[in-house]
């Protein structure tokens, strides 16, 4: 289901980037995923400028928020839909979890909060108005696949399931089992522990490109770096984890196609 006019509640279905420079930023995604940007008005008198590929919106980078500490990484912001972003906050302190950025509007483009989960992971919570999230969503390029990384599986699955309705399936894996998340009658995401001793809970934010390889050599020649070289996960598909210049870190993913398993 590449290209979409709609997203299911609890689907991932936009990320930001929160830049300490976007020019650095857009420059180096221009390169490395061939996005398109445009700026876009920003009421505190910021910068957002919007992603587009093939004249589909998929992505945006957008300057850090004020008071900022100097040197602190940009990051990676995943959204998952909400039908009613107000109904869903009311949800999250009695799943265990707090609401950081009360629900807002964003001009005629839709509806935000900021959550935490119990866990300490910061996800947006997206209800569309105008804006949907990503036009197209699978395709090279594109959000591919969003993951839950917490130490604490358990609790930050039930906050998910309690508030937004994903549920969850442990697969059995190489070296263990890894948790893919359901949503909309989709297989949206996945939740693992980290595989760094230390990192904090967060959604890790993966892109679908045509050859890790060559996007981990891109990185380098963009500016970016490579912090996990590619390697393949049965079942799934090959991926990097690398990092932008201006610190973000993310995944790419070259996934197996449905028919190719099994």
């Amino acid at each position: 289901m590449p290209t979409r006019s709609h997203y299911p509640e609890g689907v991932p279905c936009w990320v930001d980037l929160a830049a300490s420079d976007p020019t650095v930023a857009e420059d180096y995604y221009t390169r490395l995923l061939g996005w398109e940007f445009e700026a876009m008005p920003d009421p505190d008198g910021g910068v957002y400028s919007m992603a587009y590929l093939r004249g589909q919106p998929v992505a945006a980078v957008g300057g850090q928020p004020p008071g900022t500490p100097p040197g602190t990484p940009s990051h990676w912001n995943t959204y998952l839909a909400a039908n009613d972003v107000t109904a869903t906050t009311t949800k999250v302190a009695p799943a265990g979890g707090q609401v950081l950025m009360d629900p807002a509007d964003v001009a005629d483009a839709g509806r935000m909060a900021f959550v935490a989960d119990p866990t300490g992971a910061v996800v947006g919570l997206w209800e569309a108005g105008g804006h949907i999230g990503a036009g197209i969503r699978g395709e090279s390029g594109t959000l591919v696949w969003s993951e839950l990384v917490t130490t604490d599986p358990a609790v930050a699955l039930t906050f998910y399931e309690t508030v937004l309705g994903v549920t969850s399936t442990a697969m059995p894996m190489p070296g263990g089992t890894y948790t893919v998340l359901h949503a909309g009658g989709e297989d949206v995401g996945g939740c693992a522990t980290p595989r760094v001793a230390g990192a904090p809970a967060h959604w890790q934010t993966y892109f679908a490109v045509d050859d890790p390889d060559a996007t981990a050599e891109q990185s380098g020649a963009a500016g970016g770096s490579t912090l996990v070289a590619p390697f393949d996960v049965p079942g799934a598909g090959r991926i990097a984890v690398l990092s932008d210049p201006t610190g973000a870190v993310f995944s790419v993913m070259l996934p197996i196609p449905p028919q190719a398993e099994g």
